[in-house]
């Protein structure tokens, strides 16, 4: 049995907003029925780029995060529609009836995620297809299509061997808390980290260092980096309110010992090797 899905790979997307573009030019404007009927000119997106900016200056990280249907396995949206309105397909795409959800104003307010627009003109909730109408003719969704960097991938999660399945395997859901059971899965969402910049006294002068030993060790977990040309040193990928203690040591210097949590991300600025 077939199951569609899609997975977004964050580290890869470079917010450059071609999947965003590609779904208006495909459905502005354009009736796909049964599947959806046209989306109006202004006031819509059916995926969206959330820009996300962490850290503080100079240690400033951007990511985008590409935000479609969710495709929940317990779709809030099917719960909230009256007669059958929204559905699921064979293929396990949840759709909106164009016709049977007009006036349903509460299938548009019942998703958390923010995915489903309210069209006033046409007084219909709307939502991404999965581009419902290409799949009948074998053809990619188009947000897959154009991502020039693949950050965005489709395919059937009961087939164990599709890049989908296969990312699913050890991606994460958007907003677990929600409770519906997502079947898009994400890889690289942004997690906490910890930065600073390594430096020795010349003089008058700050020399950056490099090759320094840093070491930040978790409850249950031990991290190891070394400072770069420019006596940067970085921990990502670490969870929410963590108590961490950081050791940076250099032989001919007095190591230095640090207690940090991550309340938010972490920029212990410039750190002096006495």
């Amino acid at each position: 049995m077939t199951r569609y899905s899609m997975t977004v790979d964050v580290d890869k997307c470079t917010g450059c907003y071609a999947c965003f573009l590609a779904c208006r030019d495909e459905f502005q404007g354009n009736d796909y029925l049964p599947h959806s009927a046209a989306q109006p000119m202004s006031g819509q997106n059916w995926i969206r780029v959330k820009e996300t900016e962490r850290g503080s200056f100079p240690k400033i990280k951007v990511f985008y995060t590409p935000i479609m249907c969710q495709q929940c396995e317990d779709a809030s949206c099917i719960n909230a529609a009256t007669d059958g309105a929204v559905y699921r397909n064979d293929d396990g795409v949840v759709l909106i009836d164009p016709v049977k959800a007009v006036g349903q104003q509460v299938i548009a307010d019942s998703c958390p995620y923010g995915v489903i627009s309210w069209n006033d003109e046409q007084n219909l909730a709307q939502k991404c297809t999965f581009c419902t109408h290409l799949l009948d003719k074998r053809e990619q969704p188009r947000c897959v299509e154009v991502c020039p960097v693949s950050a965005i991938k489709f395919g059937d999660l009961d087939d164990a061997n599709s890049a989908v399945a296969q990312a699913a395997n050890q991606g994460e859901q958007l907003n677990p808390e929600f409770g519906l059971k997502p079947v898009v899965s994400y890889a690289g969402l942004p997690k906490k980290f910890i930065t600073g910049e390594v430096v020795v006294k010349d003089g008058n002068a700050e020399e950056c260092l490099a090759g320094v030993s840093v070491v930040l060790k978790g409850s249950d977990q031990e991290y190891v980096t070394t400072t770069d040309t420019f006596g940067d040193f970085e921990f990502n990928g670490l969870a929410a309110d963590g108590a961490y203690t950081l050791v940076i040591s250099h032989d001919g210097y007095t190591s230095i010992e640090r207690t940090v949590t991550t309340e938010g991300d972490v920029n212990l600025g410039v750190i002096e090797l006495g």
